[in-house]
């Protein structure tokens, strides 16, 4: 898609609901759409969403090894309630190994910050390159949403995304948490408080998947 196709779709997606989207994008996909997700809080709403729409749509995960128990439960009660076609991906090293060798997560400092990309580069960005190198999709679609941090706002529903040569569609970019919990709630869907991602070792801080600084470091 051209930069002014983008712009069109984006003004054309502004006010359809999510499913509405879902279905554009998977129109746009020649068979070729996907659905990333780690599990975090109101990530339910985005798959529940895509099952309607497609039920076999591949899942990529990315197990990195240091989500907490709460999390692989909640995953793995996704997983059985809507039948997701999960593709999970790992590191070339295990949580474990890189404990031993690079002494494990860290809080997220100003001198921390170049090892925190590197944890990212190895233990999240490679498995999550080679999912999407084996999946190739055309679209992948995601649970972005501006609300989350101030690097995403400055994005929109459709964009070209540079680090893995595809068309980012992010449904639910304008939903606010209101929304995402009347949509469990209406749905009966479960929701998880207890997570952790140490690729990003806090919220606002991007673990270089939605980053420009991602595509060199994943490419390194």
């Amino acid at each position: 898609m051209t930069q002014e196709q983008i712009r069109q779709a984006n003004a054309n997606l502004r006010n359809q609901s999510p499913l509405d989207i879902i279905r554009w994008a998977i129109s746009h996909a020649q068979g070729k759409a996907i659905v990333s997700t780690n599990f975090r809080p109101y990530e339910a709403v985005i798959l529940h969403l895509v099952t309607q729409a497609q039920p076999a749509m591949p899942v990529l995960w990315v197990d990195h090894g240091y989500n907490r128990p709460a999390t692989y439960r909640h995953a793995d009660s996704l997983r059985q309630k809507l039948n997701l076609n999960l593709k999970a991906y790992v590191p070339t090293v295990t949580a474990a190994h890189y404990e031993a060798v690079f002494g494990g997560v860290l809080e997220a400092t100003p001198q921390n910050e170049e090892k925190i990309k590197a944890f990212s580069a190895l233990m999240k960005l490679e498995p999550f390159q080679r999912g999407m190198r084996e999946l190739a999709p055309v679209v992948w679609l995601t649970a972005l949403r501006k609300a989350q941090n101030p690097n995403r706002a400055e994005l929109d529903i459709v964009t070209l995304d540079n680090n893995f040569h595809s068309i980012k569609v992010s449904p639910l970019f304008y939903w606010t948490d209101q929304q995402m919990e009347q949509y469990l709630t209406l749905h009966n869907l479960p929701n998880e408080w207890d997570y952790f991602d140490p690729a990003k070792a806090d919220d606002k801080r991007e673990c270089g998947l939605h980053a420009a600084w991602g595509g060199k470091a994943v490419h390194a």
